[in-house]
């Protein structure tokens, strides 16, 4: 799977707030960089259509329908509480799978192996709003997975985290077979990653492997 920015630009208000991006990412597991305002989070929505380029494209597999993207390309929020509109767990990653048309069958079986595949089926019939944090990033997650999407891009995904559940998290990313797109402060968490990008300013200042780049980012950090 190929996703391709030709001369990405992005404008709201007159803000200038991505300029030119132009990248082809291939590998199985990418990591984003930069400071709080450099674009980061723009880009990252770029990826399956939630943002649109106010000028040049963004293609998967030379495909730049919106719908496709959105399709093959799955989001997970930094803020659960963002994602999660039902009352109930399984409700919720229902509502999903409603624009599939699957049988109640299809849709229940999909979400038993979803939440079996991370120990979770105990939260099947929970109450949304009496999860914890840990638990509700769990189930944000799970409620992309089970749209089957070939990559997910995922938003500062352990912000609200402790250690334990960002551990927990964290091993749940790398069991995955998708290719996923990881934005995030948290050097930590993109150090296994096959390609680390580097924004500032909404520009592309550093795309290599992620030693050098990480390294590179927090000696900039400390200037």
């Amino acid at each position: 799977m190929i996703i391709s920015f030709r001369d990405v630009s992005v404008e709201k208000n007159g803000v200038r707030i991505l300029k030119g991006i132009n990248v082809e990412l291939s590998e199985r597991r990418i990591g984003i960089l930069g400071r709080n305002g450099s674009g980061k989070s723009t880009f990252a929505r770029l990826f399956n259509g939630i943002e649109t380029p106010t000028t040049g494209t963004v293609s998967l597999n030379g495909v730049t329908e919106r719908k496709a993207l959105r399709r093959h390309v799955g989001f997970v929020f930094q803020n659960p509480d963002n994602q999660i509109v039902y009352p109930i767990v399984e409700e919720d990653l229902a509502f999903g799978l409603k624009s599939l048309k699957l049988s109640e069958t299809e849709t229940r079986q999909r979400i038993g192996e979803a939440l079996h595949r991370f120990d979770l089926e105990h939260l099947r019939d929970r109450f949304t709003h009496q999860l914890s944090g840990g638990e509700k990033q769990m189930v944000a997650l799970v409620g992309v997975l089970v749209m089957q999407p070939h990559m997910i891009v995922l938003d500062e995904p352990t912000t609200l985290l402790d250690l334990w559940n960002k551990r927990k998290f964290m091993a749940a990313l790398n069991a995955l077979e998708q290719s996923l797109v990881v934005i995030s402060h948290d050097l930590e968490l993109l150090e296994g990653v096959d390609r680390v990008l580097h924004l500032e300013d909404g520009t592309l200042v550093e795309d290599g492997d992620p030693a050098t780049v990480i390294a590179n980012y927090v000696a900039r950090s400390q200037c």
